[in-house]
C-alpha cells in the first residue's frame, strides 16, 4: 500500500471512530507499528489529525458561521489565490458567457484577466468596476447590496439571473466537504451562488487549502457538481476526486 493511500485509510478510520490506537491501525491496515506511528507524525504535522501516545484523534470539523469583510479576508492565502486566479483566468476564451460571484479569490480572478472580449456577469459592484477599466462589457444584476461582501443579493438577484444561460462560470466558497458540499453562511448569497451556477454549463469553485473540512450554515451546490481549482490538496480524503484540480508548483 502507497503511504498517501495508506494516510487515506488512517483519517477515514479516525473519522468512524474519533480516536484510533497504534496497534488497532497497524493490524486493520496489515503494517508495522513503527509505520504506523511515522504516518501519524506526518499526518499531525499537516493538521489532519492529533496524533496522541498510543495513537491519534479526529479534529473537529471547523464552522464558519459569519463573513468576514473582504478587507479582513483579501490577504488571507494572498498567493494561493492568486496560483488559481492566474489559472481560472486562462479558462477564459473571446466568446465565453461568463459568470463571476463575489469574493476575495474571485476578485483576484479579475485582476488577472486579459480576455476583453468575453461578456460578463458578475454580483459584484468591485467586480465590475475593474472588469470595466480592462474595457470589458458588463452586466450587474440587481438587488439588495450586501456590505460586507460587496455582493448583490436577494430575489431581485434571483430572478434577474434565471434570464441568462452562461458558459462557464467561477465562484468562491467559505466551506467545502465531501459531505456537505460547497457551503456560505448567508441564505441571501446562497440563493444567488445556487441559481447562478444551475444557470452555468461550466462550473468552477476557486477554494484555497484552508478552505477543505470548513462548514458554513447553508450549503449551495454539491461537492462534485463542479471543478474545483485549488492550490493544493492537503487532505489526502480528497485525492480520489476527480473534480480537483491542483495548480501550486510542486
Amino acid at each position: 500500500m502507497l503511504a498517501e493511500e495508506r494516510w487515506a485509510a488512517i483519517l477515514d478510520l479516525v473519522e468512524q471512530q474519533k480516536s484510533v490506537s497504534v496497534q488497532m491501525l497497524a493490524g486493520r491496515l496489515h503494517t508495522s507499528e513503527s509505520t504506523i506511528r511515522r504516518d501519524l507524525t506526518q499526518l499531525d504535522r499537516m493538521k489532519r489529525l492529533i496524533k496522541v501516545h498510543g495513537g491519534a484523534t479526529c479534529l473537529d470539523t471547523q464552522y464558519v458561521l459569519t463573513d468576514q469583510s473582504m478587507t479582513e479576508k483579501y490577504e488571507l492565502n494572498s498567493a494561493e489565490k492568486q496560483a488559481i486566479a492566474d489559472y481560472a483566468a486562462g479558462l477564459i476564451t473571446p466568446g465565453d458567457f461568463v459568470y463571476i460571484d463575489a469574493g476575495t479569490t474571485t476578485e483576484r480572478l479579475v485582476d488577472s484577466i486579459r480576455e476583453s472580449r468575453a461578456v460578463y456577469v458578475t454580483n459584484s459592484l468591485s467586480h465590475a468596476r475593474k472588469l470595466l477599466t480592462k474595457g470589458c462589457r458588463v452586466i450587474l444584476p440587481g438587488g439588495e447590496l450586501k456590505p460586507a461582501t460587496d455582493a448583490m443579493v436577494g430575489p431581485d438577484t434571483v430572478e434577474a439571473l434565471k434570464k441568462y444561460h452562461f458558459t462557464l462560470g467561477f465562484w468562491g466558497t467559505n466551506g467545502v466537504s465531501e459531505k456537505d458540499g460547497f457551503t456560505t453562511p448567508e441564505l441571501n448569497e446562497a440563493m444567488v451562488k445556487r441559481i447562478s451556477m444551475r444557470q452555468t454549463k461550466k462550473r468552477y469553485v476557486l477554494c484555497d487549502a484552508s478552505k477543505f473540512s470548513r462548514i458554513s450554515p447553508v450549503t449551495f451546490a454539491d461537492f462534485e457538481s463542479a471543478t474545483i481549482i485549488t492550490d493544493r490538496i492537503v487532505d489526502m480524503r480528497y485525492r480520489k476526486f476527480k473534480n480537483i484540480v491542483e495548480v501550486a508548483e510542486g
